[in-house]
């Protein structure tokens, strides 16, 4: 949802930044490993910490460098296979990064309220997620699609960086929870709605009339 609505609108507004970074003579496969790393650093460093309000700030800050690399790949007019390899890669790797600084920081705080359910829901997120996106990927690579599902990698971002920086204002710990529980629940949602899709398109490749009644 948040890819179809807000990626055209981030598009404008970070063009004139993909433009200076590429008069710059910077590559977005630069940018690309820059805002990875600057996501890792605010998860990993800020969230274990307890310090959820500024890891938010830098990790939203850096986000940002997934549209733009985008953005500066389409402006060259060289959009490649390699950097949307490395784009999806490294997509996974700070979506990790962000999940197990929450499970870092409640695992090392065990006299939190709920750390014990944090941290499992933390992980369920975490898994979920890539599998996930692992789905997508797989049933791609077969000649299928699999883009189905009530929590896209947007979505899922979105309302853990959102919630988690709003803990770090205050926010009751019991939000977060809750934001988690959903998140999980979703993205299992997500990965049944997957398997079935793919399912339904093997069933047809083999004998389109099984594929039509799966």
């Amino acid at each position: 949802m948040l890819n179809r609505f807000a990626r055209a609108l981030f598009t404008r507004l970070l063009t004139p930044v993909a433009r200076a970074l590429l008069a710059l003579r910077i590559s977005p496969d630069a940018v690309t490993l820059v805002g990875t790393l600057g996501v890792v650093v605010g998860a990993l460093v800020f969230y274990p910490r307890g310090w959820f309000f500024w890891g938010t700030v830098v990790i939203t800050a850096f986000v940002f460098s997934d549209i733009v690399d985008g953005i500066m790949a389409r402006l060259q007019g060289r959009p490649s296979v390699w950097g949307a390899f490395l784009d999806s890669t490294l997509d996974r790797v700070g979506d990790a990064a962000v999940f197990s600084g929450l499970v870092l920081f409640y695992a090392i705080h065990p006299d939190q309220r709920w750390a014990t359910t944090m941290v499992a829901l933390a992980l369920a997120c975490l898994v979920l997620g890539q599998i996930v996106s692992y789905a997508r990927a797989r049933a791609e690579g077969l000649g299928m699609t699999a883009s189905v599902g009530v929590a896209e990698r947007a979505d899922r971002l979105v309302a853990v960086l959102v919630t988690t920086g709003l803990v770090g204002l205050g926010l009751p710990q019991v939000v977060l929870l809750a934001v988690l529980a959903l998140l999980a629940a979703a993205s299992l949602v997500t990965v049944v709605q997957r398997v079935l899709v793919v399912r339904r398109q093997a069933l047809a490749a083999l004998d389109p009339q099984e594929g039509a009644r799966a």
